[in-house]
């Protein structure tokens, strides 16, 4: 199959490139807007309770004031607010709510700090467009107004809430996606100019991954939207290093493949077409794996991790059908002058360090998988001292944006918990109105529970049969003593709700409650499934029972020993409360699914030099002397890709970009190099039960490839026939 694709592409280049540019315009021009969404809310399912308290909460309070963004005000000598100070804020609120600004529903006057030094203006927003950009758009013209109002009075005012967020994370993702892209073309660049000393070969995926990149965030765009998807900045950002890395690891491949036919002698267009053939199951599987574990994403509860699943899995299918065509048309066009003016093309590399390391694992294979194994193991004690945080707007921008300091400066000024209350909903199952003398008595229940600051009931619905209890805790409600606190409230209120009603507890702390219980459930779910379907596709690829089980213990255990490493440096270097709570389930997919790729090029190079009559160990050696330097290629430059995301500014990407960097350095350089071969060459031949694929061809190898050409190569592009008996390359 993959020699026919070759072979069209190859004969139509033109038509092929044609064909990608009009599917790129088309897609492009047409495909719909993607929204931000950072209400965590929508994250949720219905079916958790803090939804259900959202839900009961337009019902029976549809005019309830809940402010969508805070005016925070104090005194530019930051002493106590004067009496003049008060009646600028008083005007100030008046004439804000007199501008009649777009989604601003309500204009209220906040209450004083206890020390006097802070005072607030509350806006209510259309609750039916929570998070969506027309809100991020109203913030920033109310930020504009009040300051403009404020000028020439001794007030200094800041504009924070959940439209103000929106509206940093917006600027702060387009300042990070512009730091993440820069950094990621540089990095590309440089690599990819050591390594082959060819500037049209450093440009040239550039280019091409840049139009694929275009198509998959149309395609990304259209799916979003027609299967009514959650959509977050920070998907935009990620996206960014998937395709520029692993289009640039798929390009990698391809160009191993294709340098070492011309040096076999092929002329220039057939070199490509066979390259394609040998290369294309190698990229095929790595993407395949790659794509399954994103698409597992579906199964979690959580619309963020819902949405982006298939968003990477379209991206990375994407860049799998450019690595078979796109990539090879335009290579084929240009011919060799494409390593133009290097002349190092042309003959092999000794690859010296690469062939005395893979002395070292056929000498000693059993120290090399002992060291490397306790390397892993040791990093992976961090994992104990895991903890996690909910918070994902101040996760996704840095701690100066003007809505994070409003946060911090209403934590200290006012309760911890009075920024975002917990409300409890007391509704009678028969629809009657409330018995309102069990009020008193239910609000003193709720305010015995330890972590709660006060509780009162402050409204009924106009039939009376629904009673909101406004519940404040004495922490800042993405804290864990706040989701703890949440959980005991619901348990009093539940338990104690007098008879003939039942309750229901909302706010932000209880959201966070709901979301740590759906990773939990994540972690149930999807880190099983991705497992299992790649194990098949190792299976598949491998023709074995036997390799798929160590090669995925091997990638779980990277996986053990980057979130470990995550954990030291995040919470123990820096003092970080937890790492972002999405984090494991993101590391997870994209370790074990990136990690997998290494592993299968080292394995089936393994797998050739045993076809050839080598021992186990000898074709370690072997598979680590010829397939290491790519391996070492193209996990340097994925590590150094997604390393990109630390420029970001926020701790979300931050972490996430540290920790995929990491896991993948591990991936390529810990276990597909070391622990994966060692581990290969203990086990010897039952590694490869029941298919005995490392030598069922030794007999008959030489008629076999005489008549078929030589076996394929998914990591380096060396071809079995161009090896003497005793290794050597001719």
């Amino acid at each position: 199959m993959f020699r026919r694709i070759g072979n069209t592409v190859v004969r139509h280049p033109v038509w092929t490139i044609v064909a990608w540019l009009i599917a790129a315009v088309a897609i492009v021009a047409t495909a719909p807007s993607l929204p931000s969404n950072s209400d965590e809310s929508s994250f949720l399912p219905k079916s958790y309770e803090s939804i259900k308290a959202a839900d009961l909460q337009q019902k029976a309070f549809p005019s309830a004031f809940t402010p969508s963004a805070i005016a925070l005000y104090q005194r530019t000598d930051g002493g106590k607010l004067t009496a003049a100070d008060q009646k600028d804020v008083a005007r100030i609120t008046t004439e804000l709510g007199g501008k009649h600004i777009d989604q601003v529903q309500k204009v209220v006057p906040g209450r004083p700090s206890k020390d006097g030094r802070y005072d607030l203006t509350l806006v209510q927003m259309d609750s039916k467009n929570a998070g969506q950009p027309k809100q991020a758009d109203a913030a920033k013209v109310l930020r504009d107004d009040v300051k403009a109002l404020a000028k020439g009075t001794h007030l200094d005012v800041k504009l924070g809430g959940s439209a103000a967020q929106a509206l940093d994370q917006q600027d702060s993702s387009k300042r990070g996606q512009a730091l993440i892209g820069i950094g990621t073309f540089v990095i590309i660049l440089v690599t990819l100019l050591i390594i082959f000393r060819a500037p049209i070969l450093a440009v040239l995926p550039l280019v091409l991954i840049g139009l694929v990149s275009a198509i998959a965030n149309g395609l990304i765009a259209y799916a979003t939207k027609l299967f009514d998807l959650q959509a977050n900045s920070s998907i935009s950002s990620i996206l960014i290093v998937v395709l520029f890395g692993v289009g640039t690891d798929y390009f990698l491949f391809l160009m191993f493949r294709y340098r070492e036919r011309l040096r076999a002698g092929d002329e220039p267009k057939q070199a490509m077409v066979n390259a394609v053939a040998r290369v294309g199951e190698a990229i095929a599987s790595a993407a395949g794996a790659v794509i399954i574990a994103f698409l597992a994403l579906v199964l979690s509860t959580l619309g963020f991790l819902k949405q982006m699943g298939p968003a990477l899995a379209i991206a990375v299918g994407a860049t799998l059908v450019a690595g078979l065509t796109l990539i090879p048309a335009v290579v084929s066009l240009i011919g060799p002058k494409v390593f133009w003016p290097s002349k190092s093309w042309q003959k092999e590399p000794e690859n010296a360090r690469f062939a005395a390391l893979g002395r070292g694992v056929r000498r000693r294979p059993a120290l090399t998988a002992a060291l490397s194994g306790l390397v892993l193991l040791a990093l992976s004690v961090g994992v104990f001292d895991f903890h996690a945080t909910f918070d994902l707007a101040s996760g996704s921008m840095p701690k100066t944006k003007e809505s994070m300091v409003v946060q911090d400066q209403m934590q200290k000024a006012y309760s911890a918990g009075a920024a975002a209350p917990t409300d409890v909903y007391l509704s009678s199952t028969d629809g009657k109105p409330l018995d309102k003398a069990d009020f008193g008595t239910y609000a003193r229940e709720l305010g015995a529970v330890d972590g709660v600051a006060s509780a009162r009931m402050t409204q009924l619905n106009q039939n009376g049969s629904t009673a909101d209890f406004t519940v404040t805790l004495k922490y800042e409600a993405s804290t864990d003593e706040a989701i703890d606190t949440v959980g005991r409230v619901r348990d009093v209120a539940h338990a104690d709700a007098p008879d003939g009603t039942e309750a229901v507890v909302g706010g932000m702390s209880s959201i966070y409650k709901d979301i740590n219980t759906a990773v939990n459930h994540d972690y149930k779910t999807v880190f099983p499934v991705a497992a299992v379907l790649i194990m098949v596709i190792l299976g598949l690829l491998l023709r074995s029972v036997v390799a798929p089980w160590y090669l995925i213990a091997s990638v779980g255990l990277g996986f053990g020993a980057t979130l470990g490493a995550t954990v030291w440096i995040f919470q123990e270097g820096q003092g970080h409360s937890g790492l972002m709570f999405m984090l494991p389930v993101i590391m997870y997919l994209f370790v074990v699914a990136i990690g997998t790729d290494y592993n299968i090029l080292m394995i089936a190079r393994l797998r050739e030099e045993a076809r050839e009559g080598r021992d186990p160990r000898e074709a370690a050696g072997m598979a680590l002397r010829h397939a290491g330097p790519t391996v070492a290629a193209a996990g340097f430059i994925l590590a150094a890709t997604f390393a990109t995301m630390m420029l970001a500014g926020n701790s979300l990407l931050t972490e996430m970009g540290f920790a995929v960097s990491f896991g993948i350095a591990v991936a390529a350089f810990v276990m597909a190099m070391f622990f994966t071969p060692s581990l290969t060459a203990l086990i010897g031949h039952a590694a490869w039960w029941p298919g005995h694929g490392d030598r069922s061809e030794v007999a008959t190898a030489g008629a076999g490839i005489g008549a078929q050409g030589s076996s394929p190569d998914p990591g380096t592009g060396r071809d079995s026939v161009a090896h003497d008996s005793a290794g050597r390359r001719n």
